[in-house]
């Protein structure tokens, strides 16, 4: 709940820095509290099913695990929301040429696609490489924060606005925080995730030939 309250005091300075209008404000705290809400709905629901069910029990995790996925979800539309109104209203337009056009938004659609790719295969190998963990859960690489920062990175290189660059590099440490908090990775396999993740957005969008 801590970080979900920096996050917002973040966003709602941004949005005044970007001098959004006050009807977009207002989607955006509408947007903050439902994501807020939905967490305290989680938490109650955990704390419900800990008091009900304090051994383990598969019903426990699956009540839990959607719970979780509810905060995921209204974390993702809020997300959504607020970088379609960062973009600005054309922000429709802009993805419709970016999708259609040959040159030159096809070949970044290209490279984030191959850099997926390339990036999945290096995090399996990776997990294969160290002696905890599977490929789906913990290992030497952390699969979330190598996707999170190179989404961040690929957002360095072809957006103009810091306050954006600024937003997804605060995602991608919100992500790797969660996994250190859930005990799932250490700090030098999050750190070697984030690293890969940003050596590659290099590489894709920095190194390439335009």
């Amino acid at each position: 709940m801590r970080i979900h309250l920096y996050v917002t005091a973040f966003i709602i300075v941004g949005a005044l820095l970007l001098n959004l209008r006050t009807r977009e404000i207002l989607v955006l705290l509408f947007m903050i509290n439902f994501v807020l809400v939905a967490e305290m709905f989680n938490s109650a629901i955990e704390a419900t099913v800990d008091l009900v069910s304090p051994n383990y029990h598969p019903l426990a995790k699956f009540a839990k695990d959607i719970s979780a996925g509810a905060v995921l979800v209204t974390t993702i539309m809020a997300v959504t929301v607020g970088a379609l109104i960062a973009v600005g209203d054309d922000a429709w337009d802009r993805i419709r040429l970016a999708l259609t056009a040959e040159q030159p938004a096809t070949p970044v659609m290209w490279r984030i696609l191959l850099g997926c790719l390339l990036l999945f295969i290096i995090v399996v190998i990776g997990k294969g490489l160290g002696k905890r963990g599977t490929v789906l859960k913990g290992g030497l690489v952390s699969g979330h924060a190598a996707y999170g920062f190179f989404i961040a990175g690929t957002v360095m290189f072809i957006s103009d606005s810091p306050l954006v660059t600024a937003l997804a590099l605060l995602l991608a440490a919100i992500i790797a925080q969660s996994r250190w908090e859930a005990k799932i990775h250490s700090i030098s396999e999050l750190v070697l995730g984030a690293t890969v993740g940003m050596v590659l957005s290099l590489i894709a969008f920095g190194l390439m030939p335009k």
